[in-house]
């Protein structure tokens, strides 16, 4: 054999590592994550576009959307949460899945019709049948989202957990790539359909996501099977009945009571307990009410939590227009930023946040996850501040003696005609109300400059600081958020895990919806700066929130020195924790 040549027997064994690692189930739940994630933000993306481009360039429909979206998972986040508790893993999965991607396919055939025959729509019982169709449109829309939501809670904060066992380590490595997925996908997926709707035509992206959706539909499928079949212990579910009986039985061997006794007990309520429950006939009345039931209960819990001021922690982080969304977009749209410019942030933005998710690994084996959180929210703020120093640099528009109303009472009272601003094809379009710039015909002439007038350029310091702050946060937002997420996961009970999450997610988007009305109530440009400082006000809230938890579950060890930890025990074991990971 040659020097250096490798053995046969070693090269062997390591193709049959590899060969391992991509059929395990960590690797098909990472695939079946990616697919679906590809797909969703596909469709989150061009949805969008489609009912502005229906709607006659208006974002009318659009604003109606993402209102109907944040309300029912604001409402049925629990109830949601509850479904996935109550029925087993693998139904919950599957069903979330076909109701998602069911849904998508059908807007998107609708869509395809509306787009094909929207003139003779148009003329059809004057325009209601049209009217309809938008309707129906987000409302199946709304229906994917929150199969999508249950898709997200059974997936992330249940099976990760359950094909992760009870090493914290792994749990912590698994979380932090679905994250990697998240981001990647974040910024290649909208691009990708939004390359086939440019060259294409809306008709064509909605066929491609509709057959997207039907092929990931099954092949997810698939992989759910496989990743159930590889991991046994997904078929075995607590309900919450056997949960408190478990608790009265650790409570009963703290008193030495026999351990035989302990199992009579269960079987005994079993047989007498809980199976004449089963025999009672439920009313009307109490079915009617059982969701509202469902809906406080849920709440009461998740308030009981000992994770529970790091959730709120997380949700007040929601609240914040320091983020890439169409308000912050806008806003650099009128500060002279370009679409190329603002498309190498949000590049750069997404590789910031994937540094977030390395960072936060290596931080949980140095010094525990409780402190990883804390050293994220300081590195987050940090960062911030230069957003906050940035409305008072040159080039911020802000000045606080211009009334946020100031805009709408003049449409509303004086019947002022919008502004308009000259299209490439010499029609006038219609601007925005808030004075943000005519993005839609590709422009970034400010809404206020007429086409006689030629704007001075505006000192871009301001803007610069401003996304220099928000893309530098990322690494600790994305931290945080990992961090948070596995507190959840390890923090609460296997019977709770879905209503507990639904509640996060509902107290994640109303901090979101709260964010849209500010800027509803402050539109105009001169008010962002204080959006800016109402922003990381809140930012500030949640972390003192997450500090107050940190203090409350380490005590005085908050501020030990950080300790390489070899086995990555999590310094998460809270009071009252019953988590079986």
């Amino acid at each position: 054999m040659a020097r250096g040549a490798e053995p046969a027997g070693e090269r062997r064994q390591r193709c049959g590592s590899v060969l391992g690692y991509f059929t395990s189930a960590k690797f098909l739940l990472y695939l079946g994550h990616a697919l679906s994630t590809w797909g969703d933000r596909m469709w989150h993306f061009a949805v969008s576009v489609f009912l502005v481009e229906l709607y006659g360039n208006s974002l009318l429909l659009t604003a109606v959307y993402g209102l109907v979206v944040a309300g029912s998972v604001l409402l049925l986040g629990a109830i949601i949460g509850d479904w996935v508790d109550k029925n087993s893993r693998l139904k919950v999965a599957q069903t979330s899945l076909v109701v998602q991607n069911a849904s998508v396919i059908l807007c998107g055939i609708i869509l395809m019709i509306v787009f094909w025959f929207k003139t003779q729509l148009l003329t059809l019982y004057h325009g209601w049948l049209l009217t309809m169709c938008y309707i129906l449109v987000i409302t199946i829309a709304n229906i994917a989202n929150l199969a999508s939501t249950a898709t997200a809670i059974t997936i992330q904060r249940d099976w990760i957990v359950v094909v992760a066992g009870e090493d914290r380590s792994k749990l912590a490595d698994m979380n932090a790539t679905i994250r990697r997925i998240d981001q990647l996908t974040n910024i290649l997926a909208p691009m990708a359909v939004g390359q086939i709707m440019t060259f294409g035509s809306p008709m064509i992206g909605c066929g491609f996501i509709s057959g997207w959706n039907l092929m990931s539909m099954c092949v997810e499928y698939l992989l759910l099977w496989k990743v159930y079949q590889k991991t046994p212990t997904l078929a075995l579910k607590c309900s919450k009945v056997e949960e408190s009986e478990l608790k009265q039985l650790n409570a009963k061997k703290d008193n030495d009571m026999k351990p035989a006794e302990g199992v009579q007990l269960i079987v005994e309520k079993d047989v007498s307990g809980f199976e004449p429950q089963q025999e009672k006939e439920v009313g009307c009345a109490a079915r009617v009410a059982e969701p509202f039931i469902t809906f406080r209960d849920g709440w009461v819990a998740y308030y009981n939590q000992p994770v529970f001021l790091a959730g709120m922690g997380l949700a007040f982080l929601y609240m914040t227009v320091l983020g890439f969304d169409c308000i912050t977009t806008g806003y650099a749209y009128t500060q002279g930023l370009s679409g190329s410019v603002l498309s190498l942030l949000m590049g750069a933005s997404a590789v910031t946040g994937i540094m977030g998710t390395v960072a936060f690994t290596w931080l949980r084996r140095k010094c525990g996850l409780i402190r990883t959180g804390l050293i994220s929210g300081v590195a987050q703020f940090s960062c911030l501040i230069l957003c906050a120093i940035s409305v008072f640099m040159p080039g911020s528009p802000m000045d606080l003696t211009v009334s946020p109303f100031a805009d709408i009472s003049a449409r509303l009272f004086k019947s002022e005609p919008l502004p308009t601003i000259a299209s490439p094809g010499g029609q006038p379009e219609m601007a925005l109300a808030t004075g943000m710039p005519n993005v839609l015909n590709g422009s970034t002439t400010p809404a206020h400059s007429g086409p006689e007038m030629s704007p001075e350029p505006v000192p871009l310091i301001s803007v610069s600081l401003l996304f220099a702050g928000v893309i530098a946060a990322r690494v600790g937002l994305w931290s945080f958020d990992l961090t948070v997420t596995q507190l959840l996961q390890e923090n609460v009970v296997e019977s709770e895990r879905g209503i507990i999450n639904g509640v996060q997610n509902s107290m994640n988007y109303l901090l979101d919806l709260l964010h849209f009305i500010m800027v509803i109530l402050a539109p105009n440009p001169e008010a962002f700066g204080l959006l800016v400082l109402i922003s990381v006000s809140f930012v500030a809230m949640g972390h003192i929130m997450y500090f107050r938890f940190a203090q409350k579950s380490l005590g005085k060890q908050l501020f030990a020195c950080c300790t390489p930890d070899p086995k990555a025990v999590s310094d998460s074991s809270l009071p009252g924790n019953t988590s079986t990971v």
